[in-house]
Formats: C-alpha cells, sequence, structure tokens
C-alpha cells in the first residue's frame, strides 16, 4: 500500500494516543509517559513524510525524554519519592523565554536552506516545545504556558501543510493545555499550603475533609 494511503490511518492512531496522553498528563498519572511514547513513534513515521524536519527531529528526542520523564515522575521527588508539582522563579523563566525565541531564530535559518515548510514557525514549535517538554519531566507548572504557544502556532503550521487532522488535534490540545495549567495551579497551591503548615498538623487544620471511618469489632478506625 502506497505511504500516501498509509499515513492518514497512523496520523489518526497519533491523535488519539495524544488526546491519552494529555488528558493522562493533566491527572499527573504516570501512564501519560508510555501512552506519548507510542504518540511520538508514530508521529516520527508522520513528519518524515510530510517533509516537516523539525518536527522529525524533535520527536527523535522526545523518545529519550519520554523515558527520563518516566523515571524522573516516580523518583525525582525528595529521597527519591513521587514528584510534586512547582513552580519556577521569574528569573528562570524569563531565561527559558529568551533561549526559546534565541533557538527559534538559530534553528528557523538553517532549516529555511533545506527547503523545510514554514521553518521559523516550524523552529519555534520545535525549540518551545523541547522546553515545554523539559518542563513537563520536572513537574512544572509554566510547562503548560509553553504548551499554549506552541499549540497556538501549530495549528497554523499544520493547516498550511494539509494536516488538517493534527490541526485539530492540536486545537483539542490548546484546550487541554489551559486546563492542564489551571488543574496543575489548584494542585500546586495546595502543596504550598501542606508544606507550609507545622509538623504534626493534623489534615482537619490543612484544609482535607475528614477521612473515610469505617466500623470494625467496635472501633472506629482511619
Amino acid at each position: 500500500m502506497p505511504a500516501e494511503d498509509v499515513m492518514p490511518f497512523v496520523e489518526g492512531a497519533a491523535a488519539i494516543f495524544g488526546l491519552i496522553c494529555v488528558r493522562l498528563f493533566i491527572r499527573q498519572h504516570i501512564w501519560c509517559w508510555p501512552t506519548g511514547l507510542v504518540q511520538v513513534l508514530l508521529y516520527i513515521a508522520v513528519f518524515y513524510h510530510a517533509k516537516l524536519y523539525s518536527d522529525l527531529i524533535l520527536h527523535v528526542i522526545y523518545v529519550i525524554m519520554q523515558l527520563y520523564g518516566w523515571y524522573n515522575w516516580l523518583h525525582g521527588g525528595r529521597a527519591r519519592s513521587e514528584l510534586r508539582v512547582t513552580t519556577l522563579s521569574v528569573p528562570r523563566l524569563g531565561a527559558w523565554v529568551g533561549v526559546g525565541l534565541l533557538g527559534t531564530a538559530l534553528w528557523g535559518w538553517p532549516m529555511s536552506l533545506i527547503g523545510a515548510a514554514a521553518p521559523y514557525p516550524d523552529a519555534f514549535t520545535t525549540v518551545m516545545s523541547l522546553i515545554a517538554q523539559w518542563l513537563l519531566t520536572r513537574k512544572k507548572l509554566e510547562s503548560w504556558g509553553f504548551w499554549i504557544a506552541v499549540d497556538v502556532v501549530a495549528i497554523g503550521v499544520y493547516l498550511y501543510k494539509g494536516l488538517h487532522m493534527t490541526a485539530g488535534l492540536y486545537a483539542v490540545f490548546l484546550v487541554l493545555a489551559v486546563n492542564g495549567l489551571i488543574e496543575w495551579r489548584r494542585a500546586c497551591a495546595g502543596e504550598q499550603v501542606r508544606a507550609e503548615l507545622p509538623a504534626g498538623t493534623s489534615r482537619r487544620r490543612a484544609g482535607e475533609p475528614y477521612p473515610a471511618l469505617r466500623l470494625r469489632t467496635g472501633r472506629i478506625t482511619d
């Protein structure tokens, strides 16, 4: 079967895995990483066929980052515990934005020389996605802000290239990224409240609901 006939099915499968992956990221579910790995491998084939070289290189790097993120979410916290959502300082956030813009300029120019489609918008999504994905492996709240910027530009690039299913997927990603930002902000606020409580503070005083109670042999237990 010609590649032109196969690619729509590959793109569709990648889109489905992508939606599942992002939803799992929002919920901070560890299965987001293996699901995302399948999506990445499928998109490597899609972007090779579409000659979107920046995206292809990006997704090859994603393979490594998916494996690292999987490990780091499980063991990247204190004493090799589960990683929690945290935020970047303002100077570090500004530095990452600067790196992203500079990287876009430096990467877009050589891409234009080899005939890549939409070299600078493509470079923007490549560089900013790398930053967003790295911050995601570190469970940084600001990763969702970078994903929002990537999704907006990516929708235009994929419409231009005729990848309508992928453009539609990224429109959904945009909505999910906004939702992810909201949900992770709540999670981060909860972590900060718990961190500021004095040692030995009860769950009730921390603003959490009473633990579930059950009756067992005449005793009430947690």
